[in-house]
């Protein structure tokens, strides 16, 4: 006849018996309550949450602004860094030139390819829409002469 492997004991007896190892669970005794848990959850970690509190911020400037002066729009494509550093540019360079001016970068969801200046509710001072790689035409632009041009048309 064949030998037969030996039976597995039951956990519970195991636990009783006490094996060597000890996990962290079992050191600290238990786990911890639900509360805990639940207020550690809306904390996030890294990247995210600064990029979310980021933007709660800008949403709260920005609508303290608008009663205040002019808000300017820019719509800038996500799928390129270039599209971001223009629209910075164009924040940085306006707030500064126009006093009382409140300049917000992609309030909403932007359209593929896009970069346009635009004024809240009014004139569209620069469109560029639906370019293909390598966004010649936005690269071709002079930005400071574009942001010169909508300081003067604001001002």
């Amino acid at each position: 006849m064949a030998a037969m492997p030996p039976k597995r004991k039951s956990p519970a007896a195991a636990a009783a018996v006490g094996s060597p190892r000890m996990t962290r669970s079992m050191a600290a005794g238990k786990q911890p309550a639900k509360k805990e848990v639940a207020a550690a959850a809306p904390e996030q970690k890294g990247r995210k949450r600064t990029k979310k509190a980021e933007e709660e911020v800008a949403e709260k400037d920005s609508s303290a602004v608008v009663g205040d002066g002019k808000r300017i729009i820019v719509e800038a494509c996500t799928q390129c860094r270039q599209f971001k550093i223009r629209a910075t540019k164009v924040k940085e360079d306006l707030e500064s030139a126009v006093p009382g001016v409140s300049v917000v970068i992609n309030p909403e969801k932007p359209r593929r390819g896009c970069l346009e200046i635009r004024e809240e509710g009014g004139e569209v001072f620069i469109s560029l829409l639906n370019m293909p790689r390598p966004f010649t035409a936005m690269k071709k632009l002079d930005m400071d002469e574009v942001i010169r041009d909508v300081a003067n048309k604001i001002s």
